[in-house]
């Protein structure tokens, strides 16, 4: 695999842990941070499955099988969340 397409995930992965820091002490209302830092959240699991496991050279129902897993931890953590409030 390319080494400079690991550097660019890498560098694309770092900011946005970065951001998401930020989010936590930029004192943003509760659902504008949550939301922000679960996009970037699940960006970041799509790139990491997609390229560090091996899922872009998956088949397709594979893919699929695990982007329900994924939708289903979302839901979960919402569902979390709207609990603690």
């Amino acid at each position: 695999m390319n080494t400079k397409l690991y550097t660019v995930i890498y560098v694309v992965l770092f900011v946005s842990a970065t951001v998401q820091v930020l989010v936590e002490f930029a004192g943003l209302a509760y659902w504008t941070a949550f939301a922000l830092i679960i996009v970037l959240s699940a960006m970041k699991a799509v790139l990491v499955a997609a390229y560090f496991q091996h899922l872009r050279w998956e088949p397709r129902s594979l893919t699929y099988l695990i982007g329900i897993g994924l939708a289903a931890a979302l839901a979960l953590t919402f569902a979390a969340s709207y609990s603690i409030l």
